[in-house]
């Protein structure tokens, strides 16, 4: 009898595959979302970020942690779309230190254009192939290994038509 290798954990495979299927449907939205808004996905993510921000304004350093980014990589991509006119970095009135970043009316165009792509794009690039409990279910375990040890109510997730 053939001893398993390591490198064939099922671990390891089931990572593997979440890997994938993040590559996957990053690269298949990114195309539509950029080629019918001219908006790429990371831009559009930033966005939705400071978009569902109380009061419209989120701190540079929320966004440093919401990216893979070091916190030069947000300034200079924060720099970029404030140059596209999407957003605008305010002071904070009390703390100099913290610079809070907003969305500009073109910024909150984009958003709304952005989302109506990316839904769709979710829908039928994920939603569809799965089964409504499915998606509850994904939508489940994601949050564990997002927020681990914490037990929060979740938005009833489902098939919209």
């Amino acid at each position: 009898m053939e001893e398993q290798r390591l490198i064939d954990d099922s671990r390891i495979t089931t990572f593997g595959r979440l890997v994938e299927a993040h590559a996957k449907l990053t690269h298949v939205l990114n195309e539509e979302i950029e080629a019918e808004v001219g908006l790429p996905l990371l831009w559009y993510g930033v966005l939705l970020h400071i978009g569902r921000s109380p009061g419209g304004y989120r701190p540079m350093s929320e966004l440093i942690n919401a990216t893979a980014f070091t916190s030069g990589g947000v300034t200079r991509l924060v720099d970029r779309m404030e140059r596209a006119g999407y957003v605008e970095r305010r002071p904070c009135p009390t703390d100099r230190r913290v610079m809070y970043v907003g969305l500009t009316e073109a910024g909150r165009d984009m958003l709304e254009r952005g989302t109506i792509v990316h839904l769709r794009g979710i829908q039928e690039h994920m939603i569809d192939a799965l089964e409504a409990d499915e998606v509850a279910q994904l939508d489940a375990l994601l949050a564990k290994l997002v927020t681990p040890g914490e037990r929060t109510a979740q938005p009833e997730v489902g098939r919209a038509r």
